[in-house]
Order: C-alpha cells, then sequence, then structure tokens
C-alpha cells in the first residue's frame, strides 16, 4: 500500500517545480507554469515572482504564459497584483513615432486575434504615414523605413500572447528554414494550400490551434517585396533594448 505524501515531500515537490521554471527548457518551464496555476495561493504566489523578476523589460512567451495564468485566476489579491504592477499588459510599449500600442495589447491579451490582426496592419500604416493610412496598405519602401523599437513591440506582443506562435520574427525564422523560398513559406503558415491561397478571413485560423507563423497576415501587405522587405528588417538582428 503506497503511503500518502507527507507535508515534507509536498514541499520538496514544490521547490523542484520552482526550480524547473527558473532553469528549464521552455518546454519545461511552459509544463511547470501550467502545473502552478492548478496549486492554489502557494502557486499563484509563484507566479506573481516570477513576473516580477527585472527580465521582464523583454518579457517573452513564457512570461505571457504566466500572466494568461494570473489573469485567469480568481483571487482578489492576484487581481490586486496584475492592477498594481501590470496594469496595462507585461509588454512595454515603446515606440519611436509616438504610436500608442494599447488597444493591440489588450485585444492580443484577450487572444482576439482577428481583431489583432487588422489592428496592426492599420498600426503598420500609421508607421508608414498618412498616404499609407489612406491607402490602407504598404509600399516595401516605407517599411525598410519603420523604426526598429515599433517593430520590435509589434512583434513582442504576438509572441508574448500567442505561447511564442504568432510573430513576424516567427515568421522570419521559418522563411529562412526553407531557404528564403517563398511558396514553401506560405505552404508552411497555411497561407497557400497547393496552388489556392487561403481565403480571407473565414479560411484563416483565428486561434492558437493555428500553425506556427500563421499570423499576423503580412499576406495582406501587398506583394513579396514588401513582406521581404519586413521579414528582413533590421529589428530582427537587433537586440531589443
Amino acid at each position: 500500500m503506497t503511503n500518502p505524501p507527507t507535508a515534507s515531500n509536498q514541499q520538496t515537490d514544490f521547490s523542484a517545480l520552482c526550480l524547473q521554471l527558473t532553469n528549464g527548457s521552455e518546454k519545461v518551464q511552459q509544463q511547470t507554469l501550467q502545473k502552478l496555476a492548478t496549486l492554489g495561493n502557494d502557486g499563484e504566489k509563484v507566479l506573481m515572482d516570477f513576473l516580477l523578476q527585472p527580465r521582464l523589460q523583454s518579457p517573452t512567451w513564457i512570461d505571457g504564459i504566466a500572466y494568461q495564468a494570473l489573469r485567469s485566476s480568481d483571487s482578489p489579491a492576484v487581481s490586486a497584483f496584475l492592477e498594481a504592477n501590470f496594469p496595462l499588459g507585461i509588454v512595454p510599449l515603446n515606440s519611436e513615432r509616438g504610436i500608442d500600442y494599447t488597444q493591440l495589447q489588450q485585444l492580443l491579451i484577450s487572444q482576439d486575434f482577428q481583431a489583432s490582426d487588422k489592428l496592426t496592419l492599420r498600426l503598420l500604416c500609421e508607421l508608414a504615414g498618412e498616404l499609407a493610412l489612406q491607402r490602407k496598405w504598404l509600399y516595401f519602401t516605407e517599411v525598410e523605413s519603420f523604426p526598429i523599437t515599433d517593430l520590435q513591440t509589434i512583434n513582442t506582443l504576438w509572441l508574448v500572447y500567442s505561447e511564442g506562435k504568432f510573430g513576424f520574427s516567427v515568421q522570419r525564422e521559418i522563411w529562412l528554414a526553407v531557404g528564403k523560398n517563398w511558396e514553401k513559406l506560405w505552404s508552411q503558415i497555411d497561407w497557400k494550400n497547393g496552388n489556392n491561397w487561403t481565403r480571407y478571413p473565414n479560411e484563416f485560423t483565428w486561434n492558437l490551434t493555428a500553425p506556427k507563423g500563421h499570423l499576423p497576415l503580412s499576406n495582406q501587405l501587398r506583394g513579396v517585396r514588401t513582406i521581404s522587405a519586413l521579414l528582413s528588417h533590421p529589428a530582427w538582428t537587433t537586440a531589443n533594448k
């Protein structure tokens, strides 16, 4: 007959989870976060401490999972913690052009990916200037002049609140992995099936079951030259500040 776990064993297990959260691979961290979210007040305390670590100046999708787990809690203490420390979310909304990314952060926190996609295109047009806002699409030359800071902010928002599945940097990684072959990229991120383009919006997948890199819909930016300029932008080879 198996003996029930002692308080000491339970404490040891909990300590092991904390260690895994700090030192584990991303996969281990993700599993650990999911486990901690089921451990009540003790687990939530670890998640709150995790989010207060200094690295959050450059949050990752692991931080996003911890944040979303806390947001789903019905604990008044957790709600007060989030309101005091992260009233707008965990991603710093830096912009060289004075653009407000608050709404995009809120939509992505809510995982309203279709609305987030539409807003992302509008924000990119806002970065490009008044003429792009009026025409609602971009020239590749406009993309080339985008500030690094703003592209990194938009990309980090997508990464953090999609468990690392979505974002321009994710699309770039796939593009490089397939040798910059556009047809292979379209197929891998499910923008094209054979010779048929995925139809907007109903044939796209607006949730986390989508293939990695599926969103945002850069294919709506008009032409390969525009997305090539986006995926080749120095934002992806320059460290976040």
